[in-house]
């Protein structure tokens, strides 16, 4: 996928994955919306990103709050014209420190939900249409090795995440002729704000740089055409999807 002059919407992009990817985006081109929670965060992203020559705007939203999303989804349009690129990015965990099924209350559960199931799910039924009309588009879904495997803790986030996963799947095969793909990508542990939320006492320098990853979904996107549709890629050994699809 060509990403120069692509319009390209990241979610939860005010820090970490999210605001590398706005940034690794926008340095090959494309013309970047970033939109978070909190105008102060966001608005430096897009101001470093701008002093480095590159295209961004920021908007400042809740993916998990339903009467956001056409706003968010016409604004994104009229900044920098058809979404061609959506980034599914925005996570939560719930509260921390994580807590057992037992201990998790059904209005936590919920939320996590809406930001990291029912949020991307109306994100994408808002542009999907236009990217099938235009038979050209590419949704991205950032997941989690937590989507395939139980860890205690983890349960409402974990839960989120494999529904995320198989949302992916099945709007890939509901769409599997119009043009528009989708993927989703395991990032890996990464040292971001949230990995510090879940695991304060975790070895950093163990971790990924959000950045690295950045410039491998980045990869991704390039590439995308030759991956097929629905495919789940790890960013640290994306290469062998590849190399199996060709």
């Amino acid at each position: 996928m060509e990403i120069r002059g692509l319009g390209a919407l990241v979610t939860g992009a005010s820090r970490g994955l999210g605001a590398a990817l706005g940034r690794a985006l926008a340095r090959e081109g494309a013309r970047v919306v970033l939109m978070a929670r909190g105008a102060g965060d966001l608005e430096r992203v897009v101001a470093g990103i701008r002093r480095q020559g590159g295209e961004a705007h920021g908007l400042d939203a809740d993916i998990g709050a339903k009467d956001d999303i056409y706003r968010i989804t016409g604004a994104a349009a009229a900044l920098v014209g058809p979404l061609d690129l959506v980034v599914h990015n925005a996570s939560t965990l719930g509260p921390t420190p994580l807590r057992p099924l037992l201990d998790t209350a059904c209005e936590d559960l919920v939320r996590v939900l809406d930001v990291n199931l029912v949020g991307p799910f109306r994100l994408t039924k808002a542009v999907a249409g236009g990217m099938a009309v235009r038979r050209r588009g590419l949704v991205v879904s950032v997941t989690s090795d937590a989507s395939v495997s139980a860890y205690a803790t983890w349960g409402a986030y974990s839960v989120s995440k494999a529904a995320l996963d198989h949302l992916g799947r099945v709007w890939a095969a509901e769409l599997a002729e119009s043009g528009v793909r989708f993927l989703t990508v395991d990032p890996g542990e990464m040292d971001t704000a949230m990995h510090a939320d879940a695991m304060p006492d975790a070895d950093r320098t163990a971790l990924a740089d959000p950045a690295s990853v950045a410039d491998r979904i980045v990869d991704i996107v390039r590439h995308a055409e030759r991956i097929p549709s629905g495919t789940r890629l790890e960013a640290a050994s994306w290469r062998a999807a590849l190399e199996q699809a060709s």
